[in-house]
């Protein structure tokens, strides 16, 4: 074993503490029945592997890209697994937490963090998740609505990062290491963004990615970390609200939690090994997906 494979499985250290954890409140959940959500069936041993395994893949797919993971998960246990949306916007938003802190924690240790870009955005977005609670709070039985709206505020980078994926597989751009721009400018949007992940969950580095690369010009490296980290303060605000609201079936975020810590970790661990124009491919792809599944469910067209 190299030496820089045995520093990284040293570093795993907390994360190992952390799915331990995760692991005890997840069984604990599920003996009591403590924090069940109306409208979702009990845990059983087939549901829980999905549900693993779902939280891993959405914390790989994070760690490579820069998001939470709530994109991933929200559609699956929505869509195909049967939680009413409210619940599943609550649900996947808490298990974000965990992602989060996993994730934020892997990049940060690859140094993929733009510590000034972070405070920016994750200070401004604490207040726009309060509001955008609020909001949730109002409109939580027009989940279909919201998701409409997101659905088609998210094409136009969908095709553009789709766009420039292709093409810079011919002409690569070098890649710096810090978030140039207007720290105020930051603020604004990290606002907007807290918004939306109080609003609909899936605002956070659903909208944080494409707006730190197309705004400010940010690297991809470092525009992937930067946002999962920022999605910890925000996660944790609108998670702990939605699971106070009675939003969040705690067993099934617990599993799912477990799943995404894991997955971020390799995630973060192995995303210098894409090329930034396969990573913008690839978030660009999923992204266009993911917005016409919502906007598609809104007319009551299901696509899987």
């Amino acid at each position: 074993m190299t030496t820089q494979s045995t520093t990284w499985w040293r570093g795993q250290t907390p994360t190992a503490i952390l799915v331990l954890i995760i692991a005890a409140l997840a069984v604990w959940a599920i003996a009591t029945g403590v924090g069940a959500a109306p409208g979702v069936a009990p845990m059983d041993v087939v549901k829980g592997i999905v549900l693993l395994v779902v939280g891993f893949l959405a914390g790989l797919l994070g760690g490579l890209i820069g998001t939470g993971g709530c994109s991933v998960m929200l559609p699956i246990i929505h869509f195909w697994v049967g939680y009413p949306a409210a619940i599943a916007v609550g649900t996947t938003l808490f298990a974000v937490i965990f992602t989060a802190l996993s994730g934020g924690y892997g990049h940060l240790v690859q140094r993929n963090v733009d510590v000034r870009a972070f405070a920016w955005l994750g200070g401004a977005g604490i207040v726009g998740v309060l509001l955008g609670s609020w909001l949730f709070t109002l409109l939580s039985n027009q989940s279909k609505l919201l998701g409409l709206i997101l659905g088609l505020i998210f094409l136009w980078p969908a095709i553009r990062m789709i766009y420039e994926g292709v093409v810079q597989r011919a002409m690569p751009k070098r890649e710096g290491a810090a978030i140039t721009g207007s720290g105020w400018g930051m603020a604004v949007f990290g606002f907007v963004v807290g918004i939306a992940t109080g609003l609909a969950g899936v605002g956070g580095g659903y909208a944080l990615v494409p707006g730190l690369i197309y705004l400010f010009g940010a690297p991809v490296y470092i525009t992937m970390g930067t946002s999962l980290a920022t999605m910890i303060p925000l996660a944790a605000v609108g998670g702990g609200i939605k699971l106070a609201q009675g939003f969040v079936d705690l067993a099934t975020g617990l599993v799912l939690a477990a799943g995404t810590i894991v997955g971020a970790q390799v995630g973060a661990a192995i995303i210098k090994r894409f090329k930034p124009a396969t990573l913008k491919l690839i978030f660009g792809l999923y992204f266009l997906y993911v917005a016409v599944k919502f906007i598609t469910a809104f007319f009551g067209i299901q696509i899987w």
